[in-house]
């Protein structure tokens, strides 16, 4: 391992090596290059030799090895702001400010490399994170590192994704008894709002775009509905807790889909539509995701069903239209998934009866070779 902060370190050969950065005069673009000696202190006097070298030559070309980490990631973050949705923004600056900032925010460039961002960022005390925030961490620690190349011409530094510590765990689903009592319930005296909840768990929709749905959205002669917007709840900068409902475009440009809809789903879409109001779930405005999962809360108690996440009904959906036969690309293209591996490794659950019932088709086959 390097000494830290010093790009030094002993290969397997016995010699000491260190990397500094110089750029090419030429092409404006940062090389790196090594210095070799017997001993940790004359890989050092060489490396501080061949760093001055390097900042003589290129100053008249803007190199600023020496620039802190903090003042690029407020560059990077303010370039996010204008080039990405403002939720994107919201969820990097939130990374990086609980995360980042206090470990190698004071930083120095030339005092960073990937094994001491390795050391800082997979130490003891980070295990206890999600999968999802190491994640997180490693995509804004590694846009900012990029960043840092192209516009201030720093040593290129790449942070190793941590091992995500064991297989994701599969997604609640609502049984088949549980998904009867559902509808039961649902469909007993239907108004706008349980029919929110049947388009969710018969389209696969989330609980931002239910919320954002408008009636211009849905297509009554193709029996079609797009997804278009989303809505979600985000803090406001400077406003310590305060937080506000704003809606924008989809999670992602696979988000941005559309959905054929069922005769029976397309029949109480439009017996409900009264021709006022924008929205299909709250008239004039966006629904409040927190008031409508409460509402979903309340209905699962009603039905005498356990309580469980907004987000079940998606993985239902899914996993219903796999029993049913429903192709992987078309299941992935209806849920706005940016690759069908996602939709087989987070949203696919076989449940004991589809596979019993794969091992019963097996048994079937084997029979006919017995001629039975």
């Amino acid at each position: 391992m390097s000494r830290r902060g010093e790009n030094i370190r002993k290969r397997k050969d016995g010699r000491w090596e260190g990397r500094y950065s110089e750029k090419d005069p030429q092409t404006g673009r940062s090389t790196v290059h090594s210095v070799y000696a017997r001993s940790y202190g004359e890989a050092k006097e060489k490396l501080s030799k061949a760093r001055q070298s390097a900042r003589s030559i290129s100053k008249d070309y803007g190199t600023d090895e020496e620039i802190c980490f903090h003042k690029v990631a407020e560059e990077w973050l303010a370039a996010v702001c204008g080039e990405k949705k403002h939720s994107t923004y919201v969820k990097y600056r939130a990374v990086y400010h609980n995360y980042i900032q206090e470990k190698v925010g004071g930083f120095l460039f030339s005092d960073l490399d990937s094994e001491t961002l390795d050391e800082i960022f997979q130490r003891e005390d980070q295990k206890f994170l999600s999968n999802s925030v190491r994640d997180s961490i490693s995509c804004v620690l590694n846009q900012i590192l990029a960043y840092a190349v192209s516009h201030h011409y720093s040593m290129a530094i790449k942070y190793s994704r941590p091992k995500r510590r064991k297989s994701p765990e599969a997604a609640e689903v609502l049984n088949l008894s549980e998904q009867t009592k559902l509808f039961q319930y649902l469909y007993e005296e239907m108004d706008i709002y349980k029919l929110g909840i049947v388009v969710c768990i018969s389209t696969g929709l989330r609980l931002g775009e239910i919320c954002s749905l408008k009636w211009r959205d849905i297509d009554f002669e193709e029996k079609r509905m797009s997804v278009n917007s989303t809505v979600q709840r985000i803090p406001i900068e400077g406003k310590g807790t305060r937080t506000v409902l704003l809606e924008g475009e989809p999670k992602s440009m696979f988000s941005r889909r559309e959905i054929p809809l069922s005769d029976e789903l397309a029949r109480l879409l439009r017996d409900h539509h009264t021709g006022s109001g924008e929205y299909v779930i709250n008239k004039n405005k966006p629904m409040e995701p927190r008031t409508y999962q409460n509402k979903f809360r309340k209905y699962l108690q009603s039905a005498g069903i356990k309580n469980t996440n907004f987000h079940t009904l998606r993985h239902t959906f899914a996993t219903n239209c796999i029993s049913g036969g429903v192709d992987i690309k078309s299941l992935s293209e209806i849920l706005g998934h940016s690759d069908v591996k996602i939709t087989l490794n987070r949203y696919i659950h076989p449940t004991e009866e589809i596979k019993r019932g794969h091992m019963n088709l097996l048994s079937a086959i084997y029979g006919q070779y017995l001629g039975q």
